[in-house]
């Protein structure tokens, strides 16, 4: 095997990308100017010793705490939990959110042996106490597993915090989930129309 079969062998393990598109990117790289190559060698080398997790949030960070968590404009009393750091960017795009993050790590999945002792949900108690947070929002996503999650979260918080939060009960919500903007009813899944109208709104 030789350096190009290497590197598309190394290029088809990366999620969502099968050999044939290893070879595309592999093959656009060859035809590129060299320095693209270079600098790409080296912004991989260097990113595990330059990206961390925050220690607060559990998000990937160049700086610890990471500029969310950082932040003094940002409203400490909602914290939106989410599966994976990546999801901290996707909600952050939205340009709709401000408050906190607590990224998991996963979520609960016995057949795969990930348990809840394996996730952030500890901490998660913690930063609730400690930073006097009135909401959780659970931005997880609508699977058995997400779901499973959700549950066993809720019903965690709801054990730990049977008492109030500095005079307040805490809330906890998950994000609405049904029909896409722009979609069609004709070709929407029972399981997604079952959400939607459940997650309904007044007008």
């Amino acid at each position: 095997m030789n350096s190009l079969d290497r590197l598309i062998t190394l290029f088809s393990k990366l999620p969502g990308i099968g050999k044939k598109s290893a070879g595309r990117l592999v093959y656009h790289i060859l035809d590129t100017d060299p320095v693209y190559a270079r600098t790409l060698a080296e912004e991989l080398n260097a990113l595990h010793s330059a990206i961390k997790r925050c220690t607060r949030c559990g998000s990937f960070t160049e700086t610890d705490p990471c500029p969310i968590c950082s932040d003094p404009g940002r409203d400490t009393g909602l914290l939106c939990v989410v599966e994976r750091a990546q999801d901290v960017r996707v909600i952050e795009e939205s340009k709709e959110y401000r408050g906190l993050f607590h990224v998991l790590g996963g979520l609960i999945a016995p057949l795969e042996g990930v348990n809840p002792g394996d996730l952030a949900i500890g901490r998660l108690f913690n930063r609730i106490k400690d930073d006097g947070v009135r909401e959780v929002i659970l931005a997880l996503n609508p699977t058995i597993e997400g779901d499973t999650t959700a549950l066993y979260i809720q019903k965690f918080l709801n054990e730990k915090f049977s008492d109030n939060i500095n005079g307040n009960k805490l809330e906890i919500s998950r994000l609405a989930q049904g029909l896409p903007v722009g979609g069609d009813l004709e070709y929407a899944d029972r399981l997604t129309l079952s959400r939607s109208l459940r997650g309904r709104i007044r007008m």
